[in-house]
């Protein structure tokens, strides 16, 4: 038998309600602050992610799924989507028609790594991009944003982590100190650490090899060595995040090691996903739009993993989505009433009603059944004396109580079911 693709997930209805209400909190919240949703393809070319990415970084070199196309163009499923919203600002003028775009997305991003707990090989998430001011309340408000989502998820063990990468002249000064600090200690590295020594050193920060952990505890900081202007970007950042009641810690380690990044760094985590404990992350990306080979634009944004977000929902209990259920479900005593429980169904379900009914001819005690465990709130009854007397029975399945009304009284049965 076939089955689903190892790091792939099939989400079934039964799992649709989660999905929903964490929807709803984001698509909610995005609102409130005025952000408008984009879609962009799940596949671009390579050099776009190569070069939005850094084809230094893990994602790129190991984990991308890349192909030819027919038209002997190499293309990526996407891996993440900054750097696609980045060139939809850019293909289509968005930046020339107003200075600040506020977008936001949802959607499937594929990386080909280690499946485990909140981790797959098509994963979902939703982020949000501002881009067009360098303002530090824009880093602020994405901090923000992503703290309100998760927190009226109700989740509790969280901890923010934000700090300051700077700007790309003093962050190069500081590269040189830690090249410097860590020269004489290159081969007590672990292999993937010694091949960021080359390309990308700040990277070994990220490093969970317990020996390169030890090393980098007494490495030079760069917010030790950050320029006034960063310093003041950062104050502002961090003034905002306290006057909104948004509890953080400064994580001197947390960094970004490509060249495009500037100023703010974050991420949310949690004690309640295992090993995987970053529910988002994001950043000012200043220069991207550079290196993707546009004109220079500013930008800020973060990403959140769905999956892990309902993974840390699950374990802390804390939401219950409202389950599915039917407003009403119309059972009939004679099979010879099909059509007529067909023509109600219609009726009543373009009224915007959700509504069931048994398409397998079974028993009314079968339909009865069915009612039930679809959670119906209403049951209409169609037959006996009396659909002889031209009425039916509507049944209120929270307390038994039942309602007769004309057959062809839809107006009627509609408040009812409505209130």
């Amino acid at each position: 038998m076939i089955k689903a693709i190892t790091g792939t997930k099939d989400i079934l209805p039964v799992d649709m309600p989660k999905w929903h209400a964490l929807e709803e909190t984001v698509r909610n919240v995005f609102s409130n602050f005025n952000y408008k949703e984009i879609r962009t393809p799940i596949f671009e070319e390579t050099a776009l992610f190569a070069r939005g990415i850094g084809e230094s970084t893990d994602i790129v070199s190991k984990e991308m799924y890349t192909f030819i196309d027919r038209s002997e163009t190499s293309v990526t499923l996407r891996p993440e989507m900054t750097a696609s919203v980045v060139r939809s600002v850019i293909e289509h003028s968005l930046h020339k028609q107003q200075g600040l775009n506020k977008l936001y997305y949802f959607g499937p991003m594929f990386r080909q790594e280690r499946p485990q707990a909140g981790r797959f090989r098509q994963f979902h998430q939703f982020g949000a991009e501002g881009i067009g001011s360098n303002d530090p309340a824009l880093d602020a408000e994405m901090i923000i944003m992503a703290y309100d989502i998760i927190t009226k998820l109700g989740l509790k063990n969280l901890t923010v982590k934000i700090n300051s990468l700077g700007l790309p002249e003093s962050r190069e000064e500081y590269k040189k100190l830690l090249r410097e600090y860590l020269s004489d200690k290159v081969e007590l590295l672990s292999e993937e650490s010694r091949k960021r020594y080359e390309t990308n050193v700040m990277r070994i920060f990220d490093s969970k090899a317990e020996n390169d952990q030890k090393i980098m505890a007494e490495a030079p900081l760069l917010i030790e060595h950050l320029d006034e202007e960063s310093l003041e970007h950062f104050k502002l950042v961090k003034e905002i995040l306290t006057s909104a009641n948004v509890i953080f810690e400064v994580d001197p380690k947390l960094v970004r090691g490509l060249d495009y990044y500037t100023h703010t760094a974050f991420e949310i985590v949690s004690t309640s996903v295992g090993s995987q404990s970053a529910l988002c992350g994001g950043g000012r990306y200043n220069l991207l739009s550079k290196e993707i080979g546009g004109e220079e634009i500013p930008g800020v944004g973060f990403a959140a993993g769905m999956e892990r977000i309902l993974l840390a929902c699950e374990n802390e209990k804390s939401f219950e989505p409202k389950e599915y259920e039917s407003d009403l479900y119309i059972a009939r005593l004679d099979k010879s009433l099909y059509n007529v429980v067909i023509d109600n169904a219609i009726k009543i379900r373009r009224n915007n009603l959700i509504v069931e009914y048994d398409y397998n001819h079974r028993s009314f005690k079968a339909q009865m059944r069915e009612a039930n465990k679809i959670n119906s709130r209403f049951v209409m009854i169609v037959g006996g004396e009396e659909y002889e007397r031209g009425e039916t029975v509507l049944k209120d399945m929270s307390n038994g109580e039942q309602f007769t009304f004309k057959i062809d009284a839809t107006t009627d049965i509609i408040k009812k079911i409505t209130g």
